[in-house]
């Protein structure tokens, strides 16, 4: 398949440190994206949470900034979001129709609400969605682990419903097609 961006989903630098579910391996799988996409020319488009004032995630703060460790290139896109949808009111959906993006890889935290919101107003535009598994993270609740909650959203929720789940080594040998 040939992917036509990868979108990378609230990896701020509060969120990461915070310690989520799977982080190191997380952090790892979205570097790994980031350097396959970027030699093969595929677009990265970050996301980013305001949380508002007072809020980790208040833009302009230090723990609103993408995560040290995938911070994006001069020449990537960064959209801005202060709802769940990366797609509510940023211009993410008008971009990637200018671009003629079908077909995207989505990646980030968290896992119940952010990146699940995010996958089903893709699947809404329709897009084709690919999820890599562990490049998605989240943290313990109340009802469910960090793992539970990836685990359980990846392969019962979004899986051949909203998008296809594949692992690192699929969608890196993809990439290289």
């Amino acid at each position: 398949m040939n992917y036509d961006a990868l979108i990378i989903v609230d990896m701020q630098t509060a969120l990461v440190e915070a310690e989520p579910y799977n982080k190191v391996a997380v952090v790892e799988n979205i570097k790994a994206l980031l350097d396959f996409c970027r030699k093969k020319r595929i677009p990265v488009i970050y996301v980013q949470h305001d949380g508002g004032n007072g809020d980790e995630l208040e833009h302009g703060s230090s723990g609103w900034t993408i995560y040290k460790d995938i911070a994006p290139m001069p020449d990537e896109k960064i959209f801005e979001k202060q709802y769940n949808s990366a797609f509510r009111k940023t211009g993410l959906h008008e971009y990637l129709q200018e671009k003629g993006v079908k077909n995207i890889i989505l990646c980030g935290m968290q896992t119940e609400y952010c990146l699940d919101a995010t996958c089903k107003v893709a699947f809404e535009y329709e897009y084709d969605v690919t999820i890599p598994q562990s490049a998605t993270t989240t943290f313990d609740n109340a009802f469910a682990s960090g793992k539970e909650l990836a685990g359980y959203y990846e392969n019962k929720i979004w899986n051949n419903r909203y998008a296809k789940i594949v692992g690192m080594e699929q969608i890196l040998k993809l990439i290289c097609s």
